[in-house]
């Protein structure tokens, strides 16, 4: 089967394609799943380059969607032809985290999903939203995944909420999807104004461009009113986090879920103690909480934003697109 390795040194250069023999049929409580698409999150950029250290010939990518082939004696939750999608956590099934890093992440610590065929445990892959293409039910292994919790599993969103979301990423755009459904106004930032002329078509009715207003924050809060808002989807870390707090209401919601701009810097303590902020880390999510948002999303009527699709043989082509930053939602990869 056809499959993509990183060679040592990691670098978006040393993306080998590669002939692997074929996983063989599943064994007892697994499945055969033919592997149709992936997409990219920033996780997968940092394993590829090399910021995020794996072992040499690791297969990255952590988003799989598929179809079944072969299903093992004892599995009953699925059937062949049907169409599924991985999770990011394959061993954490419910409740809280239990676990830090990334030693059981497809495309980390173990094989990812940059190849043809997986035979794996059935419980390491859910059902995927009826009509979608496998293109976009892979989305949602990480970033679809990422926001629901971010906003719903964690924040509490309900309708008449006020959320923030940073930039256009998958996480973003999902965040502002799943938001609007819900009934929250929601406002984004971003550096291009034609990416918030596209925010703006799909709901946002507020957007910054952060590059002309380095006071954004405060620009967020006075389209609240000055109360602020109630969530902020916090993705950019370091550089962003204090305008973010500008942003937040007393008593609000940040759910900082990336680090774009760095892994270390201030934290403006006395802001975050004194505005009762709930300032929460959090890494994609569970498997239960990633059948919630299968079922929200078919309920809702919501499909993803795919900015471009990349055949596999072009995945080097494909990170160099989402490291130049110009995507507007998700990038697809096709297996």
């Amino acid at each position: 089967m056809r499959a993509i390795k990183i060679k040592a040194p990691a670098s978006l250069d040393h993306l080998e394609i590669v002939n692997l023999p074929d996983p063989g049929m599943p064994g007892a409580g697994e499945v055969r799943v033919r592997i149709v698409a992936s997409s990219l999150n920033s996780h997968d950029l940092s394993v590829a380059n090399g910021k995020i250290p794996v072992a040499d010939g690791r297969i990255p990518l952590s988003d799989g969607a598929g179809v079944v082939e072969a299903i093992g004696e004892g599995v009953t939750e699925f059937k062949v032809g049907q169409s599924v999608v991985s999770c990011f956590f394959p061993l954490w099934q419910d409740g809280p985290p239990v676990a830090v890093g990334f030693g059981n992440t497809p495309g980390d610590g173990i094989d990812g999903y940059a190849r043809e065929y997986v035979v794996a445990p059935a419980t390491w892959f859910i059902a995927a939203p009826m009509g979608w293409t496998h293109v976009e039910a892979a989305t949602l292994t990480t970033a679809g995944l990422t926001a629901w919790r971010a906003l719903v599993s964690n924040g509490g969103l309900k309708s008449g909420d006020t959320v923030l979301a940073l930039g256009t990423g998958g996480v973003s755009i999902y965040a502002l999807q799943i938001a609007k459904s819900i009934g929250a106004r929601v406002a984004i930032t971003s550096s291009s104004d034609e990416k918030l002329e596209r925010a703006r078509s799909l709901g946002a009715e507020f957007t910054v461009n952060y590059r002309q207003h380095a006071d954004w924050g405060v620009r967020v809060a006075d389209w609240t009113g000055g109360q602020g808002v109630d969530h902020v989807i916090e993705v950019g870390g370091p550089a962003t986090l204090a305008q973010s707090i500008k942003a937040c209401r007393p008593g609000g919601h940040i759910a900082l879920i990336g680090v774009l701009t760095g892994i270390a810097g201030d934290l403006p303590l006395v802001s975050v103690i004194f505005k009762h902020i709930r300032l929460q880390g959090l890494v994609v999510g569970n498997r239960r909480e990633q059948m919630e948002l299968v079922r929200a999303m078919e309920s809702m009527g919501v499909r993803p934003v795919i900015d471009r699709t990349f055949p596999l043989e072009n995945l080097p082509a494909a990170f160099r697109h989402e490291k130049a930053g110009g995507h507007f939602g998700k990038i697809g990869i096709a297996v």
